[in-house]
């Protein structure tokens, strides 16, 4: 199994267009030779020929050129992208469905039933989609009853519903339901590998536990280093929690869940513009290192 990150950043990239936090300023600047990231997504297979995308990023565009494969050019028009999973209807998630309006057909999408609600009233990207080639919904089950792509032999998917946060659109803001946020549990039959990837996520339950720890690999939510992380910064004085993503250096927060996993590749996601971590030099990524915990960018490969 391949996944490559097309985008590991937050909503708003890095650098996000309007912000001159001490990370948007740096990265600006050549001398300081930090990576520049583009919006969380994903893309898996198992055979390298078809391509499942998760998640589909406002920067969409420019992440399948950063990608070839995605790109086999057997037809006038062509993608090796056969389906899409979607974990959350948030718009650093969603928006980039509408870059895909030209494809040729119907777009098969998985996603749960809150957010096909979501993304069909308050967010109405499906009904848009609608007026071109349209789209093929397939419900996800939040009962973590396992599912198959038949497009893209040799995956197997398990969503895990996880205790994070609605969008605003969304009339399940600050009271969500199961289905509002998932995790994948990532099997390839073959290998018989397996990935846990949740880039929003806000609280490690039993649940995500157990699946983080039967995983080869957790791809997971590296959004805040602390809680509190953007007031610091004079942005904002909504917390990390308030947004559904648990930080990283609090007790009983990411760090503590990833140290207690053994013989397990552990890797963020996610990461917004004001963690200090995407400094390569600071202190929080040299606490990473030492826990052998890693930083995803764009156009990283992790094989299974």
């Amino acid at each position: 199994m391949q996944i490559r990150i097309l985008g590991s950043g937050a909503g708003g990239g890095y650098p996000q267009w309007n912000c001159n936090c001490q990370n948007c300023r740096r990265v600006r600047q050549p001398e300081f030779r930090h990576e520049a990231r583009t919006q969380s997504s994903i893309t898996v297979s198992a055979d390298g020929e078809n391509w499942v995308l998760i998640n589909a990023s406002p920067d969409l565009r420019a992440q399948f050129e950063n990608f070839p494969t995605l790109q086999p050019a057997r037809e006038v028009r062509d993608t090796a992208v056969c389906a899409i999973i979607i974990t959350d209807a948030q718009i650093d998630h969603t928006t980039g469905l509408l870059t895909l309006r030209e494809h040729t057909k119907p777009w098969d999408i998985y996603c749960t039933e809150a957010v096909h609600n979501d993304l069909t009233t308050g967010y109405p990207i499906f009904n848009i989609l609608g007026h071109f080639r349209g789209v093929n919904w397939h419900p996800v089950d939040t009962n973590q009853q396992a599912f198959e792509i038949p497009q893209a032999p040799g995956l197997r998917f398990t969503a895990v519903p996880l205790q994070s946060e609605a969008p605003p659109f969304s009339p399940h803001r600050h009271n969500t339901v199961a289905g509002d946020n998932i995790g994948l549990f990532i099997e390839d039959l073959n290998t018989g590998k397996s990935l846990f990837y949740a880039p929003g996520l806000g609280v490690i339950d039993n649940d995500v536990s157990t699946n983080m720890e039967a995983a080869d690999c957790v791809l997971i939510d590296g959004t805040m280093w602390t809680d509190d992380e953007m007031a610091h910064e004079g942005i904002s004085d909504k917390r990390a929690s308030e947004m559904g993503h648990l930080d990283q250096s609090s007790e009983g927060g990411i760090l503590s869940a990833l140290k207690t996993l053994e013989n397990t590749r552990k890797i963020l996601i996610h990461i917004n513009n004001t963690n200090p971590i995407l400094d390569t030099q600071s202190v929080q990524r040299q606490m990473l290192d030492e826990l052998e915990i890693e930083v995803s960018y764009d156009g990283m490969d992790i094989f299974l």
